[in-house]
């Protein structure tokens, strides 16, 4: 009788806390108390509607609060589960029947990790409170090493995520929300997109008064770094809009002054500060709005020339959906599109997780990967699910992926064949030279042992998605082989 009488409380409570909830603008996914909801192929397939030309696959349904994402160089998907403290490893779907084939536990005992990122033969992982980094073995996809911490001492209150990316310039670049909805913080790294180098060294700011951009991306077409950017809550259902920037050194981006286009923020607007008014002035405005409180999480620029062609170059944004509206929004991805002007469209790319009624939530998408044959993976930490979208007619069988080679037996090294094609060589060598790789290569980042590290076919892979700062070009599959050819050749002479 007693505990009865106490959950009775207990559940008099929260329904009248969400009623009062309702009537103040809120509208949050039911589940969310309990933990998400569940999904299955059959919901996934029959509830969710992705963009015409690709095929929707449930990839993985038992990753519980997936995250951030990142692919390994032989095709591994790694997910970050910030509630369990752990990084997954998810295999390949190798038997084509578009399912992860395995998935295990790759590291625990950490602080809420969120963002992942590669670089050279090192795992970053972007903990709430610190950034650390572990050698990993791309080939067999293992630790190979200690864990260690190159940056503490971060905040965590309020918009807890780290997210991180290696830039093409070889840095590393941080992202890290404010601890408040509006407020002048006392940490300047609250609020900002910073950049170190990869030891964790030489942390700087590189921009401010960005409310919390947890995802960022490169343009493959004009370079920019663009990121996404939440807005303030309790404006009302429809402001202030959700943004995405043009990120810009030591630039200025509003936030807590103002919102959207210099729109002064209300809680400041009877602020007669100079200083303030100068900061609205000097701001830069969003390139792109999104619907307000949808929440814009992870974006990835689509790379692979195996997308269909109006898609090769245009942006996915994980819509992760509302909470703080009287109805609910958002709940889908979207594909952003520039023309030759820089304007942004904004299409759906895959959406269904909001029922009609706008009631009923079933998914909501964090971030986006895409390996090098232009197979998609869009995590949802509210199911618990990861999945996989493959270009092509949905009508016909999905391509085999290429294959790991099997594990040697113990004690035995295989041996690797000599890249014996001189033809392909000479062809390799005029890509080397005609795309000045020695520039990096002979200093900064020396090629040594490739033919320990490599065979022909793996090293051919690797540049479909290479370890950044290496750009990646869009050689055939003739110019990727003809290319490890001559690497392989020319180490061996040396």
């Amino acid at each position: 009788m007693k505990y009865t009488l106490i959950f009775l409380l207990i559940f008099s409570a929260v329904v009248s806390g969400a009623f009062a909830a309702v009537a103040s603008g809120i509208s949050v996914p039911w589940r969310q108390i309990v933990g998400g909801a569940k999904t299955d192929e059959q919901k996934v397939t029959q509830g969710l509607t992705p963009a015409s030309g690709y095929q929707l696959q449930l990839f993985a349904d038992n990753v519980p609060n997936a995250r951030w994402l990142a692919i390994t160089r032989t095709g591994d998907l790694l997910v970050s589960q910030p509630k369990e403290g752990r990084i997954s490893l998810l295999s390949p779907d190798l038997n084509d029947d578009g399912r992860a084939d395995s998935q295990r536990m790759l590291i625990d005992d950490l602080n809420r990790p969120h963002g992942l990122a590669f670089h050279e033969n090192w795992l970053y992982i972007a903990e709430s409170n610190a950034i650390g980094r572990v050698p990993f073995d791309h080939s067999d996809g293992r630790l190979a090493g200690r864990y260690e911490r190159i940056l503490e001492d971060l905040e965590d209150s309020g918009h807890w995520t780290k997210t991180i990316e290696m830039g093409p310039d070889g840095w590393l670049y941080l992202s890290s929300g404010s601890s408040c909805n509006v407020c002048i913080e006392k940490d300047r790294r609250r609020a900002t997109i910073m950049r170190l180098r990869p030891d964790g060294s030489d942390l700087e700011i590189l921009a401010t008064g960005l409310r919390n951009s947890v995802g960022f991306d490169w343009s493959p077409k004009d370079g920019g770094l663009y990121a996404t950017d939440n807005g303030r809550d309790w404006l009302g259902d429809n402001l202030p809009p959700d943004e995405l920037n043009l990120i810009q050194p030591e630039k200025f981006y509003g936030w807590p002054y103002a919102y959207g286009d210099r729109i002064p923020d209300p809680d400041f607007i009877n602020d007669e500060s100079p200083t303030i008014k100068e900061m609205i002035a000097s701001s830069l405005p969003p390139v792109h709005e999104f619907a307000a409180h949808n929440a814009p999480l992870g974006i990835r620029f689509l790379r692979s020339p195996e997308q269909q062609t109006d898609y090769r170059g245009a942006a996915l944004v994980a819509l992760h959906g509302s909470w703080n509206r009287s109805v609910k929004d958002g709940y889908k991805v979207v594909s952003l599109h520039w023309d030759e002007g820089g304007n942004i469209t904004q299409r759906d790319f895959l959406w269904g997780f909001l029922s009609q009624d706008r009631k009923e939530v079933s998914g909501r998408p964090v971030a986006i990967a895409e390996d090098g044959q232009g197979i998609i993976y869009i995590s949802d930490d509210y199911a618990g699910a990861i999945y996989r979208l493959s270009p092509g007619d949905p009508q016909k069988t999905v391509a085999p992926r290429k294959t790991k080679a099997p594990a040697p037996a113990p004690g035995r090294v295989p041996k690797k064949p000599p890249p014996a094609n001189a033809a392909a060589a000479q062809e390799g060598r005029a890509l080397y030279l005609s795309h000045n790789c020695a520039q990096c290569h002979q200093q900064q980042v020396p090629l040594k042992e490739l033919n320990k590290k490599y065979t022909l076919q793996t090293l051919s892979d690797f540049f479909d998605a290479p370890t950044p700062p290496m750009p990646r070009y869009d050689f055939t599959d003739e110019q990727k082989k003809a290319l490890a050819h001559y690497l392989l050749a020319r180490e061996a002479l040396q």
